[in-house]
């Protein structure tokens, strides 16, 4: 009941126009359908007595082709509002776990298997247009039929109304509640199953060179050709019950037809209705049958949404969690950073990649890393963003460890790396992916801080410019500056540059650091590097070799006591 109040009620509430006027279109189309059916009954038995005019015809005549025309009528506007509210729910849904899963993309991982969230995204979300489409409009329409079917009987005959009552219960409580007592295990199984499959077909989809390579592509087939089986298995079960039940249900529908037609010839007998209506009573069971008999199916897949909510919530709770953590932290200090003897070893690995690493970062100091491929830049990197956990020591930001916060560190972490992605939109979509809500002064703001501003003015379209696929329209140091300009509209704290001007020629990083530099004068800066320009403005480099710290200092300090780095500058320069 606890995920029906979060995930189906508001919508329920915030479409309860559509919602209700859905309903009402699908009782207006039973209505027709036992009308139409009812009449056509009637006129049949009518026409066979030959009356002296087609005059006497008439009236059903006119009354056949109204419930047929509204019949299909009202049934295509119950579809197309009914489709109408669910695909806009089910957009509203998708945005909301894109937006859970978006900031969180480095770190999701760490809790959820790609198969877990492909599965939600294919599967689950999807699947829940059938609590509007095939559970609760359906359950409403035939709730309405069997009061109806009823009260309308007892207006000819109390105590016979009383025995149908009886009969169709069976079909809209005992069959529903059986099929869901029987189906619900079978349904986790089949689920589990399917989870488990996502999960095997991703694997195999990110490592199928590893397979073909190891030579065991035949093992894994037969592997997932099982599993696969074991659910088609499954699937045969409850396919099965459902041919069962359908016939099941076929012969009681039968059963009750030969009650009706039975009553409506001794009724007729007696006088108590006119001959005519034996047929119409009689043709009227099917159009009440068919709309009371999806019910069964209706009902049974009540656990098959409890277990997809129960997924989406699982996504839901794991991002309220960071959240609430990063509130306390990014938006409420100026957070600094400390490494206590962290070391990290990567598995199968001879060296540990990082060694005993000691360091603090005072809020707002710049600070430079560098090093060779290999010397441990990217891992320190990760333990900072909490991708990874130290074998040993421990890392604050803000004095809480970076894992916690997950994926939403960057939250309060900017973070431009060499290749920036800058999408097939305009510029002013890119650098509102800062923040979504931005003004175009505020977008304005930050492209003067980048420098750009009089270059994009100049453009025929302006901040409406499209940016081609992966901005392909600009330069690279053009690129980074928008991508710059990102994170000053982000306004974090904390900015992390890895390589930023890696590819661009002398002048051009000489000009983007500038820019840096001037742009993130009151944040923490931590620039990963492998040149030594621009170096002179850090307050402190750090050169990691072999993963320790073999050099640590202020430009200066390091000009005047370090021969390896006087050495480096010079060459680098």
């Amino acid at each position: 009941m606890k995920l029906f109040h979060i995930y189906i009620k508001p919508y329920l509430k915030q479409y309860k126009g559509v919602m209700l006027a859905t309903i009402f279109l699908g009782i207006l189309t039973a209505v027709a359908s036992s009308l139409l059916t009812f009449t056509s009954g009637y006129l049949i038995t009518r026409a066979s007595e030959r009356p002296e005019t087609i005059l006497l015809l008439y009236i059903p005549i006119v009354g056949v082709r109204a419930f047929g025309i509204s019949k299909a009528v009202t049934r295509y506007v119950e579809r197309l509002l009914g489709h109408h509210a669910v695909l806009k729910i089910l957009g509203d849904m998708r945005v909301t776990l894109y937006g859970m899963l978006e900031p969180q993309a480095l770190f999701v991982r760490s809790r959820f298997q790609t198969g877990d969230l492909l599965g939600t995204l294919a599967d689950d979300i999807e699947h829940l247009q059938d609590v509007y489409i095939r559970t609760l409009f359906p359950t409403a329409t035939a709730l309405f039929l069997f009061i109806y079917s009823v009260v309308a009987l007892a207006l000819f005959d109390w105590l016979f109304a009383l025995w149908m009552a009886i009969l169709l219960s069976i079909i809209v409580f005992v069959y529903p509640l059986l099929s869901l007592f029987l189906l619900k295990k079978r349904q986790m199984r089949l689920k589990a199953n399917r989870k488990q499959a996502y999960q095997s077909l991703t694997d195999a989809f990110f490592g199928i060179h590893d397979w073909i390579v190891s030579g065991r592509k035949t093992s894994f087939m037969n592997k997932f050709m099982q599993k696969t089986m074991e659910g088609d298995k499954i699937e045969k079960e409850i396919v099965n019950w459902h041919q069962s039940r359908t016939f099941q249900l076929q012969v009681l529908s039968g059963i009750i037809l030969l009650f009706v037609g039975v009553w409506a010839g001794v009724a007729a007998g007696k006088g108590e209705i006119m001959p005519t209506y034996i047929a119409a009573f009689t043709l009227v069971v099917f159009p009440i049958m068919e709309g009371l008999i999806p019910l069964s199916d209706a009902i049974e897949k009540v656990p098959d949404y409890q277990e997809s909510l129960q997924r989406i919530e699982d996504v839901r709770q794991f991002a309220n969690e960071k959240t609430e953590i990063l509130s306390q932290s990014f938006e409420s200090v100026y957070p600094s950073i400390r490494l206590q003897h962290v070391s990290y070893h990567y598995p199968n690995e001879h060296h540990a990649a990082l060694e005993d690493i000691s360091l603090s970062i005072p809020f707002g100091q710049k600070i430079a890393i560098l090093g060779k491929s290999g010397a441990g830049k990217s891992t320190l990197l990760q333990l900072l963003l909490g991708v990874l956990t130290p074998n040993s020591g421990k890392v604050e930001i803000g004095e809480i460890d970076p894992e916690k916060y997950g994926e939403d560190i960057f939250s309060g972490i900017g973070f431009l790396n060499q290749k920036p992605y800058l999408f097939a939109t305009t510029i002013a979509n890119n650098i509102r992916l800062g923040k979504q809500n931005a003004t175009e002064q505020e977008i304005k703001k930050v492209m003067e801080q980048v420098k750009l501003d009089q270059y994009i003015q100049s453009l025929p379209k302006g901040m409406n410019t499209q940016m081609e696929e992966a901005g392909q329209r600009f330069s690279g140091g053009e690129r980074q500056r928008i991508a710059l300009a990102r994170i000053l509209l982000k306004n974090t704290p904390i900015v992390i540059l890895d390589e930023p001007t890696v590819g661009l020629d002398p002048a051009t990083e000489r000009d983007l650091l500038a820019t840096m530099f001037k742009t993130l004068e009151n944040k923490t800066m931590i620039m990963i590097t492998h040149h030594l320009m621009g170096l002179e403005k850090m307050d402190q480099i750090i050169f990691l070799d072999e993963g320790r710290i073999a050099m640590q200092g202020t430009h200066t300090q390091l000009m005047t006591n370090n021969e390896r780095y006087r050495q480096l500058y010079a060459l680098d320069h």
